[in-house]
């Protein structure tokens, strides 16, 4: 029988135990979801509303499988809704190939291979290489330096909007080149 007492140890331990595995899938999730959607604000929030969900539906999980492809299996049911609702709006990806790259995704993790978040990694560092000098230093102001937009106007002699609109169009640049050279090397 379980005592009162026992009830927040089990919360305690179901929690320690969700961290310690979102802490292991979270990147291979991240970089699923950023390889699909081309939009980073849109990938951001799908996997912040994804971990939402696994904390949610946590107890539902099995542990005699692996948790990597039961979160993924979560994350490719979240990427399809995200791009149903896209789908009145422009050409999105079918759901075919978002079944391909969970699977992919999956199987990398299970085999222990590269992680997908490794090359999620390598495409965002290529990338960063393909930036002009002006575009990078604006960068590594803002990210590096932790510079807010206004500071680097000020040193910059521009405005902070201008700044922010810099910011955010190399930001959606960077998410279209990752998005380009990790879907190129999931088809490889």
């Amino acid at each position: 029988m379980t005592t009162p007492i026992d009830q927040p140890d089990r919360h305690r331990a179901l929690r320690v135990q969700f961290a310690r595995l979102w802490g292991q899938a979270e990147t291979s999730v991240a970089a699923f979801v950023f390889s699909l959607v081309p939009s980073f604000h849109d990938a951001e929030d799908l996997v912040q509303q994804i971990a939402e969900e696994v904390a949610e539906r946590f107890d539902e999980y099995d542990p005699s499988r692996p948790f990597e492809a039961w979160v993924i299996w979560l994350a490719k049911k979240r990427v399809i809704d995200h791009f149903r609702k896209l789908r009145r709006d422009r050409l999105v990806f079918d759901d075919a190939l978002i079944d391909r790259v969970a699977e992919i995704h999956t199987q990398r993790s299970q085999r222990g291979g590269p992680a997908a978040g490794g090359d999620h990694a390598e495409a965002l560092e290529h990338c960063l290489d393909q930036l002009p000098d002006k575009s990078r230093r604006l960068l590594d102001q803002r990210y590096v330096d932790n510079l807010t937009p206004t500071q680097i106007a000020e040193s910059a002699g521009s405005t902070s909007g201008s700044i922010r609109v810099q910011l955010h169009r190399l930001r959606d640049l960077l998410a279209e080149c990752i998005r380009r050279r990790v879907a190129r090397e999931v088809r490889s």
